[in-house]
Formats: C-alpha cells, sequence, structure tokens
C-alpha cells in the first residue's frame, strides 16, 4: 500500500505552470521556431529557455510513470486502459477539433498562407480534408490537423499501453530483484551515472534520428524509468540525501552548457559526429539528470503537505495544459499590432493567458460534459 507522493502533485503543477512559461517564451526566443512569433526577440532569451529545456519534458514523463504504477495497483488493467483511453483520447480528439484550430489559423495568417477569411469561414475549410489552402500544411494525425503542443497526451497513452503490455515483465520478480539491487547501492553517484550512461547509448546507438521521434523515445525511456524506479524508497533516500551535491551539478552543467551553446554550437557549420556526438549526448544527459535529481531532491524535502489549493490546482493542470497555447497564441496575434513594446506586450500575454485558463477551468468544472471533454473525473 503506497502512500500519496504530494511532492509528485506539487511537482506536476509546478512543471506545467513552468511548460506555459516556456510557450510564452517561445513567442519572443529568437531563431526558435514556432507558429507564431512576436516582432520582440531576443537571442539572450535562448540561454533561459535552456535552463528548462533539457528536462521539463522528462519530468513529467518520469512523473507519470510513477502515477501509473500507484493507479495500476489500485485497479484492474483493463479498466486502467479503459479510464487512460477515456481520459486522454477523448480531450485530445475535442481539442483538436476545437481548441487547436485557432492557432493553425493565426500561423497560416503569420506565414502569409491565408488573408481576407474570417475563422468562421476558415473553420468550415478546416473539416474539408482536401482543401486547397491547406497544401502546406500536410503533416498530422489528419492531413493539416495536428495535436500541436499536446502531443504529450498522445503519447502518454501510447507509453501507457505499451508499459501495460510490457507489465507482466516488468513486474516479474527478476526484474523487481534487479531495482531493489540498484537501490541498495545507495550511492548518489551510482544513482547519477546509470541512467546517464543507459541514457546515452541508447540516444546514440538505437533512438531515431528524427527530432519529433527522438523525442518520443526519450519521453517512453524516462515514463519506464518512473514506472520501474519511483516507488524505490532507497532511490527516494539518495535523492533527498544528496540534493544539494546535485543542485551544485545542475548549475554548473548549466553553466558549461550555455558556455558551449554560445562558443562552439551556434557557430560550428555542420552538426557534430562520431566521439564529439556522443560526448554531447553525455553531457545533455548528465546536465538533464541532475536537474531532474535535485527537483525530486529539494520537492521530497519541501513539498510533502498538502493545502487546500493543491487539489484544486491538480484537477486544473490538464485544462490549463489543453487551453493555454491557442489562448497565448491568439493573444500574441491581437497584440502584435498594438506596439506595446516586448516587455509590456510579455507581461499582458502572461496574464491574459493564466487568467483565460483560470475562467476556463472554473467553467469547465462545472459541468460534466465539459469536465468529460477535458479529462477530469466526473463528479
Amino acid at each position: 500500500m503506497h502512500i500519496r507522493r504530494y511532492d509528485l502533485d506539487w511537482l506536476r503543477v509546478i512543471v506545467f505552470a513552468l511548460l506555459i512559461f516556456y510557450h510564452i517564451g517561445m513567442l519572443y526566443v529568437a531563431d526558435w521556431g514556432y507558429h507564431f512569433k512576436s516582432q520582440y526577440q531576443s537571442e539572450f532569451l535562448q540561454n533561459i529557455m535552456l535552463l528548462v529545456n533539457r528536462w521539463r519534458l522528462p519530468i513529467l514523463f518520469l512523473i507519470s510513470g510513477i502515477a501509473m504504477r500507484y493507479f495500476i495497483q489500485k485497479t484492474t488493467l483493463i479498466k486502467f486502459a479503459s479510464m487512460r483511453t477515456l481520459r486522454l483520447l477523448l480531450p485530445l480528439l475535442f481539442a483538436v477539433l476545437v481548441i487547436i484550430p485557432p492557432q493553425l489559423y493565426v500561423e497560416m495568417i503569420y506565414k502569409g498562407d491565408l488573408s481576407d477569411m474570417s475563422y468562421l469561414s476558415f473553420y468550415q475549410a478546416f473539416f474539408d480534408l482536401n482543401h486547397p489552402i491547406f497544401d502546406k500544411y500536410q503533416s498530422g494525425i489528419l492531413p493539416h490537423m495536428d495535436v500541436n503542443h499536446l502531443w504529450y497526451i498522445r503519447e502518454l497513452w501510447w507509453f501507457s499501453i505499451y508499459i501495460l503490455i510490457l507489465s507482466p515483465l516488468l513486474n516479474s520478480r527478476y526484474i523487481q530483484a534487479l531495482i531493489c539491487w540498484l537501490g541498495n547501492k545507495q550511492s548518489p553517484i551510482f544513482l547519477l551515472s546509470l541512467p546517464v550512461l543507459l541514457l546515452s547509448i541508447l540516444s546514440f546507438f538505437v533512438f531515431p534520428t528524427d527530432k519529433e521521434d527522438y523525442r518520443i523515445a526519450m519521453g517512453f525511456s524516462f515514463m519506464m524509468m518512473g514506472y520501474l524506479w519511483g516507488w524505490n524508497q532507497d532511490f527516494w533516500m539518495i535523492v533527498n540525501k544528496y540534493r544539494r551535491m546535485f543542485l551544485y551539478l545542475a548549475l554548473v552543467t548549466y553553466a558549461l552548457l550555455i558556455i558551449y551553446f554560445q562558443i562552439f554550437w551556434k557557430t560550428r557549420e555542420a552538426s557534430a559526429t562520431g566521439g564529439l556526438l556522443f560526448l554531447e549526448i553525455i553531457f545533455s544527459h548528465f546536465n538533464r539528470w541532475s536537474w531532474i535529481l535535485m527537483i525530486f531532491g529539494y520537492g521530497s524535502e519541501y513539498l510533502t503537505q498538502p493545502n487546500k489549493y493543491l487539489k484544486y490546482l491538480n484537477q486544473g493542470v490538464y485544462p490549463y495544459y489543453i487551453l493555454h497555447q491557442t489562448i497565448l497564441i491568439v493573444m500574441a496575434y491581437i497584440l502584435s499590432s498594438c506596439e506595446l513594446g516586448g516587455i509590456v506586450e510579455s507581461i499582458t500575454i502572461i496574464i491574459c493567458t493564466f487568467v483565460g485558463c483560470a475562467i476556463g477551468f472554473e467553467i469547465i468544472r462545472r459541468f460534466k460534459v465539459l469536465r468529460l471533454l477535458f479529462g477530469l473525473k466526473i463528479i
């Protein structure tokens, strides 16, 4: 019988909030592609974005893997799969058809591929899979219909199904004995180095080279790690005990990452290959894993208590996540002609995004149909 980990609930809320700020930052960071870009762009912002870029999604998949094991132990595999499908795929389908289209509308206007068409006319054309205005937008789950920022929900469903299929093996006494043996090492160096080495080997020799497929393979690896390792008490003891060491390592590797990014990565003409590429991969995973261990360590020390806000915020995660990118892109498009300046414009978008999500959540949580469409439990 597992005790609920309130620190993981808190971290889930915090990381999703950071994800919203990250996507707002994508409007302003120079040289990084996005559906819409503000006229006020900054190269310096790249350094700040890289602070969270390496670990923001892996830590979410880790937490999802830990939570999945907890839920599986409370229900049957068939019931879990049914519940997962209802609470992930139905909201995803609704979002693809209703919430995400405004993002495509703004993107097509921004890229000069759409003019003099109202959103109503655009939305009617959106359901014609062969409409000529979408000739340049043929990627997605259907022609010009894509999941955009909600790829995490799509992959979370697939990963859950894969782990369910593998669960007899993953839960076998041999695998569990191996996990216990690894945990009994009780060494921070071992905890730090083993995942980095395994992930580096997989990244270099096994993972696809395509950027999106690589990201998916990475996400599945971290969700598997969470499922296998996340409930091991020795793991959490080491993470908590050596959290300050992991903090120092995270800060040092971040500083080195920025130096390398500015001096070498941005100025080279061709991507690294061979041994240099493998060293880059090792360093990237070392930086990523140091941050994750540090965050888990401090979370397990200081975020262990629930309060009256946690349940509310935890329920709001999926509605906020589903709504936020559409709100911020539409607001950025509306404000783009106002000449507010980068600071005023960005602050306005931050406020409007969170207020819009809060209002949306307050409406959603009061109606059963909307709760179902946004992945919430039916009360």
